[in-house]
């Protein structure tokens, strides 16, 4: 009778887990050093940027904000940016929350 003092209720239920954000972008490098970061997504991202980690040299011309369909592109220059660079892109869905993807290169 003395261990039923130390029972403890049942667990509350758990949260509906979210599903996992689909990263919208598909990566075209077919004319590479030249890529072409198209939004295959369904929304317009907005805040879009594209930066290089490494020793490359990035050149990056498109808007910020970019439809469905729409593509951003960034030029690498660099000794050998297939081992010492990634590109990282950042941008904000309709919802506001930040997102980060690193392209290698």
């Amino acid at each position: 009778m003395n261990r039923l003092r130390f029972l403890r209720s049942p667990s509350p239920a758990p949260r509906p887990r979210r599903l996992a954000y689909p990263v919208p972008w598909r990566v075209d490098r077919s004319t590479a050093p030249h890529y072409r970061l198209v939004n295959d997504g369904r929304e317009t991202l907005r805040g879009v940027t594209v930066s290089v980690a490494g020793d490359s040299r990035l050149t990056v011309s498109g808007p910020t904000s970019v439809r469905p369909g729409e593509a951003v592109r960034a030029s690498v220059s660099g000794r050998d940016p297939a081992r010492d660079t990634l590109l990282v892109v950042r941008w904000f869905p309709p919802d506001g929350r930040e997102y980060l993807w690193q392209i290698s290169l």
